[in-house]
């Protein structure tokens, strides 16, 4: 939950799943633990040779049923024309289905410059090492741990399921309420830079 509250279509997406296979799954506890890849959460309610088949079904369900419930959160689009202003580029590293970040990307008006999913965790400092990102904005704990290893500014926003104090505990070099700091944020980061 950095540019986009997807809560909303996920929630919706495992109450069909749930339905569709008659495995009960506690989609409010699912929405409340989100970040890492999908078959990390269906292995809690589905017997692991079936967790690949599964995850393949909820991404088909979600394409079909979720995106639409999903939000943009307050500040994302000026976070990704402050990136802009200062001549940067916006990437997005995440956890999701890449087809179904580019639904939720599309269908919200974020327009970015790259976009890698299914990454989580270190993997992302691979991915932001290679985009070479100077700074890299998340709300999971997963997150500061990809910017820490990509060796770029960890900056948490505690729109997630981690608290300040938490992002914080794991290396965040600042934490924001919400993505409407960002641009003052970044702004005074580049010109203590100069």
């Amino acid at each position: 939950m950095t540019l986009i509250d997807s809560r909303p279509g996920i929630k919706v997406a495992y109450d069909l799943l749930s339905a569709e296979t008659g495995v009960p799954i506690d989609s409010d506890l699912v929405v409340g633990r989100l970040g890492p890849p999908v078959e990390q959460e269906i292995a809690n309610w589905f017997p692991a040779e079936a967790v690949d088949r599964t995850a393949d079904r909820y991404r088909a369900i979600y394409a079909e049923h979720a995106v639409a419930g999903c939000l943009a959160l307050p500040g994302a689009h000026a976070a990704i024309a402050a990136v802009r202003a200062h001549g940067g580029r916006a990437i997005v590293v995440t956890g999701k289905y890449t087809p179904n970040a580019r639904l939720n990307l599309d269908a919200l008006g974020l327009d970015v410059d790259a976009l890698h999913g299914l990454v989580f965790g270190p993997e992302k400092g691979t991915v932001l090492r290679a985009e070479g990102a100077a700074v890299y904005v998340g709300d999971h704990l997963g997150d500061i741990v990809g910017a820490l290893a990509a060796e770029a500014v960890p900056v948490g926003v505690s729109t997630g399921p981690y608290d300040a104090a938490a992002l914080t505990e794991a290396g965040a070099a600042v934490v924001l309420a919400d993505l409407t700091d960002f641009p003052d944020w970044l702004a005074g980061h580049l010109a203590a830079r100069v």
